[in-house]
């Protein structure tokens, strides 16, 4: 199964005319003139960007994970700095950061590449960095029912540095703790230390 940014989200590829044209009479009504050489063919790639920022609508983030392998593996195994791109459903702008991803398998892996596939599949579409990193972590629980996981999400949003407040540079930190993670406080302090390496 190929990587979210294999796929296309199917709703924008379907309403491509009604999309442009909503596009083109934006950029009016903001002031622009839509007949200048540098904005005849925005509505047609902003359409096309949308198809592919916001193809995680067209994939099921738990089939990311796909085939997952019996392995007697009972010990921490971490992705760490694992980049996403996402946009803030509050002013459609966009947040980006690092995710790093840990978990205490139970008899069930999945391929690490994988991991990096949820990250996309659940990032590519209107988010919030909070539900970005309680679904990664209940998706993980979910599908492969481990012994722990725990979920950090760095990110900076544009809607903040931009705009409102105006503070770049700033970062959002947020993190999901699940099973022997909540449980064991030496074991939640292994993964933070082994992400800070």
């Amino acid at each position: 199964m190929g990587g979210v940014k294999d796929y296309v989200n199917g709703s924008v590829s379907a309403n491509r005319e009604k999309i442009e044209y909503h596009v083109q009479k934006i950029l009016e009504l903001i002031g622009e003139d839509t007949g200048r050489e540098g904005l005849l063919e925005t509505p047609a790639r902003v359409t096309r960007m949308y198809e592919e920022i916001f193809a995680g609508y067209s994939v099921d983030p738990r089939e990311v994970l796909g085939v997952t392998f019996d392995e007697s593996h009972e010990e921490l195994v971490i992705v760490k700095d694992i980049v996403y791109y996402s946009q803030c459903e509050h002013h459609m702008a966009p947040f980006f950061g690092k995710v790093h991803i840990g978990y205490i398998p139970s008899g069930r892996i999945a391929g690490l590449s994988k991991l990096a596939r949820l990250v996309e599949a659940v990032t590519r579409r209107l988010q919030v960095q909070e539900r970005i990193t309680s679904q990664i972590a209940d998706i993980m629980t979910e599908v492969l029912s481990p012994h722990g996981v725990m979920v950090v999400v760095e990110g900076e949003h544009l809607c903040m540095c931009a705009r409102g407040v105006k503070k770049p540079g700033s970062k959002t930190v947020t993190s999901a703790v699940r099973g022997i993670f909540r449980e064991n406080p030496a074991t939640r302090a292994e993964f933070l230390s082994l992400i800070k390496e």
